[in-house]
């Protein structure tokens, strides 16, 4: 196996925070699958939760795009799953997976972690 592309991104739990004060709901229903709500809302810290996916899409996001696509990918069309053993993974809908498709991609791999202040996650895309 080798990488086609690496994502990664960084988000402010703060501004998570924030967002969901302002837009409630609405907002995460835009950014979030229904399971990932489900899962983000269950955990005592949901912002926390919330910004590690955030910065998941986004890494994903990122490392779909070094292919040279133009394709525009929706919040909806990425989504952070955990496996049996509770790691987490990355699932490519619609527009995101055509990508996936285009660059070849056989696999892929996501880690995130989360502080009090910010969350970080890296994709690999694997060929």
């Amino acid at each position: 196996m080798s990488v086609i592309a690496v994502g990664l991104d960084l988000v402010d739990v703060e501004r998570v925070e924030q967002m969901i004060v302002r837009h409630g709901d609405r907002v995460l229903q835009r950014l979030l699958t229904r399971t990932e709500r489900e899962y983000c809302l269950s955990q005592a810290v949901p912002a926390r939760h919330i910004a590690a996916r955030i910065a998941a899409k986004e890494a994903a996001y990122k490392a779909l795009s070094q292919g040279g696509t133009e394709r525009v990918v929706w919040w909806q069309d990425v989504e952070v799953k955990r496996d049996g053993k509770g790691r987490p993974t990355v699932s490519f809908k619609g527009r995101a997976r055509e990508s996936a498709v285009d660059l070849q991609v056989s696999s892929s791999l996501l880690s995130i972690s989360h502080s009090e202040n910010s969350a970080a996650a890296v994709v690999l895309l694997l060929h």
